[in-house]
């Protein structure tokens, strides 16, 4: 017995295992346990494995709810994530909507500046355009020059039509009514 036992403590087969320097033969336990149990009554064994099973179901319900608890950490945990990350986007989001509307609105006034640039040029040559049409045509065809007279009672024309060569001066006086 002996030498069996030194053999299976050296190679460590089934059965032997070590607890700190001690070695115990796991065999003879069980059969320890094994007369145990063959001696207690039946009612014993059957309110050992009722209490067993109970320990069971206790430890597993335990592992169960600590294991839903984990879960609503979890869940808890993964919406706050996306609730910060939905808040980060949409910072970054108006953010750059601010950056395109701030650039938009500066692309527009240059838009602008420079189509009123070329409005006021375009204007300007109208105008020269126009000045010189109306002394050609006030040379060939004729213009109108005028003054008035306004006094508290009447109003004095004088009007100066020019066709060409020909001249036509009309002098008017218009009488205002009078109130009394």
């Amino acid at each position: 017995m002996v030498k069996k036992l030194k053999s299976r403590i050296r190679g460590r087969g089934p059965g032997v295992y070590m607890s700190g320097c001690m070695c115990v033969n796991r065999s003879r336990r069980y059969d320890n346990q094994k007369k145990y149990k063959s001696r207690a009554p039946d009612k014993e064994l059957q309110a050992i494995k009722i209490q067993a099973w109970w320990r069971g179901a206790l430890v597993r319900r335990t592992l169960l709810h600590a294991a839903l608890r984990a879960c609503i950490i979890q869940w808890w945990w993964k919406q706050k994530l996306a609730e910060l990350l939905e808040k980060r986007r949409r910072a970054a989001l108006q953010q750059d909507m601010r950056q395109n509307w701030a650039v938009v609105k500066l692309q527009s006034y240059v838009r602008m500046w420079r189509i009123r640039l070329r409005y006021c040029r375009l204007l300007n040559a109208v105008r020269i355009i126009q000045v010189y049409w109306r002394w050609y045509t006030c040379q060939n065809r004729g213009f109108f020059q005028g003054s008035y007279e306004l006094t508290a009672s009447r109003l004095g024309l004088e009007l100066e039509i020019s066709l060409g060569s020909k001249i036509c001066r009309i002098t008017d006086c218009i009488p205002f009514p009078i109130k009394n």
